[in-house]
């Protein structure tokens, strides 16, 4: 993987699936010392984990969208939700 991470980094849902994509597919190669197999998994279940926690706060937005009376309202994202 190119791009490593510490935990005070935040990605961007793009840029998490890319890094998992990439470790998914190191690992798929079969070519991978063990070791580096085993942090390359935890480094990848960090960057699932991080997706999924992003995917559930844009559904709960998503439901902010409709009103208690089922009426759709305008939905703005503000640039700390589109970090």
């Amino acid at each position: 993987m190119t791009n490593q991470t510490t935990n005070d980094e935040k990605l961007t849902f793009e840029q998490a699936m890319t890094s998992l994509e990439e470790i998914i597919n190191q690992l798929e190669a079969g070519d991978v010392p063990l070791e580096k197999a085993i942090d390359m998994y935890q480094q990848g279940m960090t960057l699932s984990k991080q997706c999924h926690e992003q995917l559930q706060h844009v559904e709960k937005k998503m439901d902010q969208i409709v009103n208690e009376d089922g009426e759709v309202e305008a939905f703005q994202m503000s640039e700390e939700d589109r970090t």
